[in-house]
C-alpha cells in the first residue's frame, strides 16, 4: 500500500543508508526515528504492521526484538520481507477486508497497531489527504478491538486539515496523542503520523 511517485527516483541520504544496511525502504528510519521518541516496542511484544509491504518495518520490528517478539504483517502487495515462521506471519489481503479483520483477531490482540500504508494517490491534494483520512479512521476503528490496554498505535497520514480531528478521536482513546513528522520524510513530503501511546 505504499504511495509511489516516479518523480522520487534520485536516492538520498536514507535511501542510501537502507541499502548499506539490507533494508528494503528508507522508510524504516521513519519508524526506528518514532520508536526512539515514544518508547512503543518492547521485548516479548506482539505487533501489528499494516500495510506492510514491501517489508522495512516489519524487518526493523524483527532485527530489534527477536527472539521476543510476535509479528503479523498485513497488505495487498506481496512483501519482499518473510521473518523467521516462528515469529512473522505475513496475511495477504486488504485491512478493509472482514476475512482479513477476522484472522487478526485470532492472531492478537496486539502491544502496537503501526502503519506507513498510503492510499492509491491521484495528484490531487484534496482527494488524497481525505483518502488517507479515511484510512487512518479505519486503522482507529480497528485498533479498538486489535490493541490492548495500554498498547500504542503509529498511523500515517498526509497533512491537509483532517489530522486535528484524528487527534481527537486519538486523544479519547489513548494518555497520549501526538502528530509527529520524522525527519526521515522527504522535505517536500505532506506526510506526517498520528502516534497514539497508552490506550485507555
Amino acid at each position: 500500500m505504499a504511495q509511489k511517485n516516479t518523480k522520487r527516483s534520485k536516492p538520498d541520504h536514507y535511501s542510501e543508508r537502507a541499502r548499506k544496511q539490507g533494508y528494503f525502504a528508507r522508510s524504516v528510519y521513519k519508524l526506528e526515528e518514532i520508536n526512539n521518541k515514544f518508547g512503543l516496542l518492547k521485548r516479548s511484544g506482539r505487533y501489528l504492521d499494516m500495510g506492510a509491504a514491501p517489508g522495512s518495518w516489519s524487518q526493523y520490528l524483527v532485527r530489534t526484538l527477536q527472539p521476543d517478539l510476535k509479528l503479523v504483517s498485513v497488505d495487498i502487495q506481496e512483501m519482499k520481507y518473510q521473518g523467521p515462521g516462528n515469529l512473522h506471519t505475513v496475511l495477504l489481503g486488504d485491512m478493509y477486508d472482514h476475512a482479513i479483520q477476522q484472522q487478526l483477531s485470532s492472531l492478537g490482540p496486539f502491544d502496537a497497531l503501526l502503519s506507513d500504508a498510503a492510499p492509491n494517490t491521484m495528484g490531487n491534494r484534496t482527494v488524497d489527504t481525505l483518502a488517507s483520512a479515511g484510512m487512518a479512521e479505519h486503522l482507529i476503528f480497528l485498533a479498538r478491538s486489535l490493541v490492548v490496554p495500554g498498547g500504542s498505535l503509529v498511523i500515517k497520514i498526509f497533512q491537509g486539515g483532517e489530522e486535528q480531528n484524528l487527534l481527537r478521536m486519538i486523544r479519547e482513546e489513548y494518555t497520549t496523542a501526538k502528530l509527529f513528522k520524522p525527519k526521515a520524510c522527504r522535505k517536500e513530503s505532506f506526510e506526517s503520523f498520528l502516534v497514539g501511546v497508552g490506550r485507555k
